[in-house]
């Protein structure tokens, strides 16, 4: 069974969910935060499509930063992402942040994005 803080999350998702969607201008990009791993996806709600799905588990990722639960890691993984987000030519998204709070590995992850040039 899932505990308080998660179940008050994700009652903050739904809520925040009401609000936000994503278009084919802009689309929404969702972010989960686990213990030891971040994880990333633009979603077009219009088409209920998933266009890029990215995580720090990846191969890619993993190589440059051993463990993926720390702020250096979520700034290296908004750099990796905002570059995949660019080459399929996204450069608006809506940020969705799944209800978790805006510090820590989620604003450093927003900031990389914003720094890797995607505008939200």
């Amino acid at each position: 069974m899932k505990d308080k803080r998660e179940l008050l999350r994700l009652k903050r998702h739904k809520t925040l969910r009401l609000r936000i969607f994503g278009t084919q201008e802009r689309p929404r990009l969702v972010v989960h935060r686990s213990l030891k791993n971040l994880h990333a996806q633009i979603i077009d709600d219009t088409k209920r499509q998933t266009l890029i799905s990215l995580s720090t588990v990846n191969k890619e990722i993993k190589q440059k930063c051993a463990y993926a639960g720390n702020i250096k890691a979520a700034a290296y993984f908004g750099e990796v992402f905002s570059s995949k987000a660019k080459e399929k030519g996204i450069t608006r998204i809506v940020f969705d942040r799944a209800g978790y709070m805006y510090h820590g590995r989620i604003k450093a992850f927003a900031e990389a994005l914003r720094k890797g040039g995607l505008e939200f």
